[in-house]
């Protein structure tokens, strides 16, 4: 859905974002979704990782029955 909104399509939802929150709260707007953002990577990293961790403990406690 995104690959068919071009420039144009871009420009028109920044207007509308301008218009609704106003230039004042916009870096603050652009904090919280870069917050966010780097918490969900982070999450989504834990969330590997203790995947990882679990599999690889699974693996040596099967080998041993």
């Amino acid at each position: 859905m995104l690959q068919n909104v071009g420039f144009p399509g871009l420009m028109m939802i920044l207007v509308v974002v301008l218009i609704i929150f106003g230039p004042s709260k916009l870096p603050e707007l652009g904090r919280a979704v870069g917050r966010t953002l780097h918490e969900f990577k982070s999450s989504a990293k834990e969330l590997v990782s203790d995947s990882k961790d679990d599999a690889a403990d699974s693996k040596p406690s099967q080998a041993n029955s």
